[in-house]
């Protein structure tokens, strides 16, 4: 079992895309997964890039990502917003997982970048007990707002 950590590269949108469906059917919303593969590779690859990323392979076939973006706090300064996190469920318990956040916690640093952070759903006691495992500040205190437009 070889699990390597790498850069996630336009050839690894169609796996990413896949993994980005299991992620919103895990979290009982696979309707909201809108985005056209055009789209998520134009906007990870094209002329004005605004998500980055890394996977994760496991004998040549991506099982894991994390996908980010810079994120602006006007009080830290520029931070990285993890987006999407994620390892295959039948790949899981295996390390992959920590060896994928260990490479953003890497980017943050190596970025000087003042923070790194992420939402997790109140119910998902895996991904909780997992951060916790990095001492990282869950805080129930702010109420997440949004608001979806419609493309024209």
């Amino acid at each position: 079992m070889q699990i390597i950590i790498r850069r996630a590269t336009k050839s690894d949108c169609p796996a990413l895309l896949g993994l980005i469906k299991e992620l919103a059917e895990y979290e009982k919303a696979p309707q909201e997964v809108t985005v056209s593969l055009g789209h998520f590779e134009e906007s990870g690859f094209g002329a004005q890039q605004v998500w980055w990323g890394f996977v994760a392979e496991l004998d040549s076939v991506v099982v894991g990502f994390a996908l980010y973006y810079i994120r602006y706090s006007t009080w830290k300064g520029q931070c990285l917003y993890l987006e999407d996190f994620l390892v295959t469920e039948k790949q899981r318990g295996k390390g992959i997982g920590a060896l994928l956040f260990e490479r953003i916690i890497q980017e943050s640093k190596e970025k000087g970048f003042r923070r790194m952070v992420w939402q997790v759903l109140d119910w998902n006691e895996p991904a909780l007990n997992f951060y916790k495992k990095y001492d990282a500040k869950l805080d129930p205190e702010w109420v997440n707002g949004s608001i979806d437009f419609i493309p024209a």
